[in-house]
Order: C-alpha cells, then sequence, then structure tokens
C-alpha cells in the first residue's frame, strides 16, 4: 500500500453535518495552536535576516520567546490531537486511516524533536539541520491532519 493510495482514500466524499459545540471548540483549538507552531516557526525563519542586523544574539533572545508560544501550542496540540482521536470511534475507520494516524504521531513526534534539538544547538550545521527537520515536519504533520480529518 503506497502513501498516495493511504491518503486518497482517507478523505471522506460525502458531506458532513456542522460539528457540535464540543467538537467545533476541540478541532478550533487544535487548528489555532497549529497554527501558532508551524506559523511562528516560519515568521522567525523570515525575521533572521532583519533580526542578525541587530546584534550576534537578537535571533537566539526572540527564539526564545518564541519558544514562550511554541511549547504550550505544542502541548495543546498534542492534547487536542489525543481528544480527536479519542472521538474518532477508530473501531469504525478504515485500516488506511489508522495507518495514516501512526505516521502522523511520528511525524509530530519527530516535529517536536527537531524544535527542542535546534533550540539545544550550539553550531550553525545543527541549528541548520535541526531546524529543518523541526519545520518540514510540523508541515507534514500539519498536511497529514487536513488528510485525516476529511
Amino acid at each position: 500500500m503506497t502513501l498516495v493510495h493511504v491518503l486518497s482514500t482517507t478523505a471522506s466524499s460525502h458531506p458532513r453535518a456542522p460539528a457540535g459545540a464540543l467538537e467545533g471548540l476541540r478541532l478550533s483549538l487544535h487548528v489555532l495552536a497549529a497554527a501558532v507552531w508551524v506559523g511562528g516557526q516560519f515568521t522567525v525563519a523570515g525575521l533572521l535576516p532583519t533580526l542578525r542586523s541587530f546584534g550576534e544574539g537578537a535571533p537566539k533572545a526572540v527564539a526564545a520567546m518564541l519558544a514562550r508560544l511554541l511549547w504550550p501550542a505544542y502541548a495543546l496540540l498534542v492534547i487536542t490531537g489525543l481528544w480527536n482521536v479519542s472521538a474518532a470511534h477508530l473501531s469504525t475507520t478504515t485500516f488506511s486511516w489508522k495507518v495514516l494516524l501512526v505516521i502522523k504521531v511520528v511525524v509530530v513526534v519527530a516535529a517536536g524533536v527537531g524544535v527542542f534539538l535546534h533550540q539545544r544547538s550550539t553550531s550553525r550545521l545543527g541549528l541548520a539541520v535541526w531546524g529543518a527537520v523541526g519545520a518540514l515536519a510540523s508541515v507534514a504533520a500539519l498536511c497529514l491532519g487536513v488528510f485525516l480529518g476529511g
């Protein structure tokens, strides 16, 4: 089974009823946390050239302040992700949906580890490699979440 097959068979082909209040809250919190987690990483990456012009320590100082937003967002993603899975009625989901879920969990862990190691890196190579791992895995997790949502 290829990833393309898994992705093509997970999407729902029929319209769904609007979300109830609790489901809407759960999904809104998850999407908001994803926007902060992924968007924050790309925002600071886009600001790096300007930040460097303020001095050698400026990028590190801004990244430390941003971490105060990003890590709570990551925690909220994990919590609402578990809530999403518990609401998914796993007994009625397809095998391909479950495979995609496992892939997403691995990618979410890789995103967190990548960003964590990026923050701890002291070399330019470590910053670049772990920053790329964190960012790419974060985007991949976001995309996989869209496919899981149907």
